[in-house]
């Protein structure tokens, strides 16, 4: 039994040193690259973010709650920087057979398979020029990083925007 104990105390230890080390990675400020955050949906999603509920008899003259009180001042400093984001692309609006509007999620089993992901966990971003779709692969997007309440029709529909410039390279 004490073979048991001291098994389960080492793996203990050794978790605990795990989550201290990604706890860690998500401390202080991003990497840069060529002028360039380097976000990641660790410091993105790095804390609890629980959406306003829909009022539909709220006044229109009213802003709708917004939460972001709930958004970290560290992640409040990121908006108006340019940032590079890897993600996964969940095509939005298309022009032309290019994307022009994607979610860009931390994981490719979001939204797809009914897993409904934390407001904090995807980016919407805007690409001018549109780009490929390019699915289940992860890929970088370089822009210009907005956080902030977004809404559609009264629906609150994210908190975080990139006004993309380009795609990177995929992944692998």
């Amino acid at each position: 039994m004490k073979g048991l104990f001291r098994h389960l105390s080492v793996c203990g230890l050794a978790l605990s040193a795990a989550l201290l080390t990604v706890a860690a990675a998500s401390e202080g400020p991003p990497a840069e690259e060529d002028g360039y955050l380097r976000l990641g949906f660790d410091r993105l999603a790095a804390y609890k973010f629980t959406m306003p509920p829909y009022d539909p008899a709220a006044d229109p003259g009213k802003s709708p709650p917004t939460g972001e009180e709930q958004i970290p001042d560290a992640v409040k400093a990121w908006s108006g920087r340019k940032a590079i984001v890897t993600g996964f692309m969940l095509p939005v609006k298309m022009d032309g057979g290019l994307v022009v509007e994607f979610l860009l999620v931390k994981d490719p089993m979001m939204c797809c398979y009914g897993v409904v992901p934390n407001m904090n966990e995807w980016i919407v971003v805007r690409m001018a020029k549109g780009v490929r779709p390019l699915m289940d692969v992860p890929i970088s997007f370089y822009g210009v990083l907005k956080v902030g309440a977004m809404f559609e029709n009264g629906y609150m529909v994210g908190i975080y925007l990139l006004e993309g410039e380009k795609m990177g390279e995929v992944q692998g």
